[in-house]
């Protein structure tokens, strides 16, 4: 490998996603393990991310499956012993895991918004408390990634309690790395505008979709092998000096006319 290269492999370390079964999670789980390291792919449902193991192990990797509701501190513990007797201790952490319902807050039950806030924000924050005790435990250091979003600094309707939850990732993302770095683990958050995933393309081809994209700067959304750089600089020693960061992708959406 090229000596320049180095600091972004993750050869030898144990990577784990949540909310691994489509998406961005899908994507950062294939390319941890094309950068070396062992992935864990979580999430509620095992059948979904066997199928992204699977996947991994077939092309030449090590991965694993393990169920996690990320918004139980026991479920979270329980996956986490699973992935230790076979792997050992997770020293990467993308917390990818997130839920949207897009509705105006005044048709938003109690109900939508704890779920959201639940998954969004208490699931960040009960994966990286457990990951890091153990990190800490081990003795390892390591390095977490709260995938969060511009919507913590822009705006949009329907998407309230999304927005304030995303915002709030960011706040708790400099306070942890706070706390954690005399344990040398990092803690930084990662940004995304809009990307177009199997979930959202059909929208973006609509009137409302394309009006969209016209408002972001470059006029046009990302592809997802456009956040490889980002997280892998964030994941990995390349990125050793960076903690409580907030790395904005978006081709400058954050930047347009109000």
């Amino acid at each position: 490998m090229n000596d320049l290269l180095k600091p972004f492999s993750l050869e030898g370390r144990v990577a784990l996603v949540t909310g691994a079964s489509s998406g961005f999670g899908r994507h950062f789980a294939a390319l941890l393990s094309r950068a070396g390291a062992k992935v864990v792919v979580a999430a509620r449902r095992t059948d979904l991310i066997q199928k992204e193991a699977n996947k991994i192990n077939a092309s030449g990797g090590q991965a694993m499956a393990v169920t996690m509701d990320v918004t139980s501190s026991s479920s979270i513990a329980a996956a986490l012993d699973e992935v230790e007797k076979e792997f050992g201790v997770v020293t990467v952490v993308i917390n990818n895991a997130g839920i949207t319902i897009p509705k105006l807050l005044l048709d938003l039950s109690d109900d939508d918004w704890n779920n959201v806030i639940d998954t969004n924000l208490n699931g960040v924050a009960f994966v990286a408390r457990e990951t890091a005790r153990r990190m800490i435990a081990a003795e390892t250091g390591g390095s977490i990634v709260n995938i969060a979003s511009i919507l913590a600094e822009r705006v949009q309707k329907a998407l309230t309690s999304y927005a304030a939850s995303k915002a709030a990732v960011v706040q708790f993302t400099k306070t942890a790395a706070l706390e954690f770095a005399q344990h040398n683990i990092r803690v930084n958050a990662l940004c995304p505008g809009y990307f177009q995933t199997e979930l959202n393309g059909e929208w973006f081809k609509t009137q409302e979709g394309q009006a969209l994209i016209k408002r972001i700067p470059q006029r046009r959304t990302g592809t997802l092998e456009e956040l490889n750089g980002p997280l892998l600089l964030l994941a990995s020693d390349a990125g050793s000096l960076m903690t409580g960061s907030a790395v904005i992708v978006d081709g400058g959406h954050v930047l347009s006319d109000l």
